[in-house]
C-alpha cells in the first residue's frame, strides 16, 4: 500500500484511498465499529495492521474535544517491597491506556486534598479527561469530591466504610485470598493459625475477614491469635510473629509480604516448607520462597481503563471484584 505522509507513515487519507473507502469509514471502524459492515470492517482492520497506521493524537483530540489524557497520582516508596505491586499496576495501566490512544499524566501530592485539587485543576484546563484513584482508605473523601466536581474517575480499591457509594471501582477480593491461605494451612493440619495485619486499614480488615472465616469452624478461639499493627514493615511482622508464637500459633497468614518476610524468621524450623503466607506476591516473596496471594493487577488495570472509557462515553459506573490466586512456595532458599 502507498504511504501518504512525508515521513513515510500512513495517513487516514492514504489508507482510505488505497482501500477505496471514505475517510469517514476509516473513522467509523476506529470509533464506531458497530455501524460498519463486517466485511468492510475486517478489510480496514487488516490494512491498519499491515501498514501500522495510528490515528493522529492531535486530530483525535480536536475531533473529540478531549485531551486523551488520564491523571494518576504517584506515591512515595515506603519499604521497597509492597511498592512493586503499584509499579506493575502503573505499567499495565499505561499500556492499556496507550492501546486506546490515551496517555497518563503523573502527579505527586502530599495528601488526599492536595491530590484532589491537583486533579481538578488539570481537568479545569482540559489537561486531563479523567483520573484513576489508588490506595483507597476508610472514609476516603476523594471519590465524593471528584464526583461533585464533575471529574470522571475509577478507583483501584473499594469505597471502604461506604459500600453503597455510587462511583466506579475495581478491586481484588482480599477476603477470598486469605480464606484460601487459611484453608490451605488447615488442610496441612494446622488449627492454631494466627493473623498479622494493619490496624485501621480497610484493605487489611478485608484480608482479616478471610482468615476469620477460615478459622470459624476450627474449634479454636481465634481472638488471641491476631495482631494488628500500626505499620506495615518487616520488623513489625517479626515482632508480631514472636507474640503469636508465644500464644501457641503454629502457622501465620499475613496481610502483606512485608509482614510475612519478618515472620518467616520466627517460624523457621527444620522444614523448608514454613507455614507463613503473605499477600501481594511481590518479587521479594518470590525470591525468598514465601508463599503468598497474587493480585491480578494487570487485569485490574485493563478493566479500569475499559470502565473509564465507558464513563467518558456515557455508560453507568461499574464495580468489579477480581479473584486473587494462592501461590505456594518452599523456603529452601531462605538464608539462615
Amino acid at each position: 500500500m502507498a504511504n501518504g505522509a512525508r515521513d513515510g507513515r500512513p495517513t487516514m487519507v492514504s489508507l482510505a484511498r488505497d482501500l477505496g473507502v471514505s475517510r469517514q469509514t476509516i473513522s467509523n471502524v476506529l470509533n464506531n465499529p458497530d455501524i460498519v459492515n463486517e466485511r468492510t470492517r475486517a478489510r480496514v482492520l487488516a490494512a491498519i495492521e499491515e501498514t501500522g497506521y495510528r490515528p493522529s493524537a492531535i486530530g483525535r483530540a480536536l475531533r473529540t474535544q478531549r485531551s486523551m489524557t488520564i491523571g494518576l497520582r504517584l506515591y512515595r516508596a515506603v519499604d521497597g517491597i509492597n511498592g512493586a505491586i503499584m509499579d506493575r499496576f502503573t505499567h499495565s495501566l499505561t499500556e492499556s491506556a496507550q492501546l486506546h490512544g490515551y496517555r497518563l499524566t503523573l502527579l505527586s501530592a502530599e495528601d488526599a486534598p492536595t491530590e484532589v485539587e491537583s486533579l481538578e485543576a488539570l481537568h479545569h484546563v482540559s489537561a486531563i479527561d479523567a483520573a484513576v484513584l489508588t490506595d483507597t482508605f476508610l472514609d476516603d473523601p476523594r471519590p465524593a469530591t471528584l464526583a461533585a466536581r464533575g471529574l470522571p474517575f475509577v478507583a483501584f480499591g473499594r469505597p471502604w466504610g461506604d459500600p453503597d457509594a455510587p462511583h466506579a471501582w475495581v478491586d481484588v477480593d482480599g477476603r477470598a485470598g486469605t480464606l484460601a491461605a487459611t484453608t490451605h494451612l488447615r488442610q496441612r493440619g494446622h488449627t492454631r493459625i494466627g493473623f498479622v495485619g494493619v490496624d485501621a486499614s480497610g484493605v487489611s480488615a478485608d484480608r482479616r475477614e478471610g482468615w476469620a472465616a477460615g478459622m470459624a469452624d476450627s474449634g479454636v478461639d481465634a481472638g488471641g491469635l491476631q495482631v494488628l499493627l500500626a505499620h506495615d514493615f518487616a520488623r513489625d511482622g517479626a515482632e508480631a510473629a514472636a507474640v503469636l508464637r508465644e500464644r501457641g500459633a503454629t502457622a501465620l497468614v499475613c496481610a502483606s509480604d512485608s509482614l510475612a518476610l519478618g515472620a518467616v524468621g520466627v517460624f523457621r524450623n527444620e522444614s523448608a516448607d514454613i507455614p507463613v503466607i503473605g499477600f501481594d506476591d511481590t518479587p521479594v516473596a518470590s525470591a525468598v520462597g514465601i508463599s503468598s496471594v497474587a493480585q491480578p493487577v494487570e487485569e485490574a488495570a485493563e478493566r479500569i481503563i475499559a470502565i473509564l472509557l465507558g464513563l467518558l462515553a456515557g455508560d453507568p459506573p461499574q464495580r468489579v471484584l477480581l479473584e486473587p490466586t494462592l501461590v505456594l512456595r518452599s523456603l529452601e532458599n531462605f538464608a539462615s
